[in-house]
């Protein structure tokens, strides 16, 4: 009974990963992890510009006024 072979592996921590810096299914794992990040950070984007209001009008213009969904309701020069 058992789990494979036995390895010498001192007993020594390294913050690179050790002995075995490549563990199975990194790739995957760190596609996955940035497409969630960047579907959650999409979703976010959407939330927030749809949500930006400016009550009293900017005296210059703002990047975000491009993409903000109440621009023109609240700022009648644009």
């Amino acid at each position: 009974m058992g789990g494979g072979g036995w390895y010498y592996v001192p007993k020594v921590w390294t913050p690179a990963g050790g002995w075995w810096v490549n563990p199975k299914g990194w790739q995957r794992n760190t596609a996955v992890a940035f497409a969630t990040i960047g579907f959650m950070a999409i979703n976010l984007f959407n939330i927030s510009a749809s949500k930006e209001r400016r009550p009293i009008a900017p005296y210059k213009h703002i990047p975000s006024q491009s993409w903000c969904k109440h621009a023109k309701e609240d700022d009648p020069s644009l």
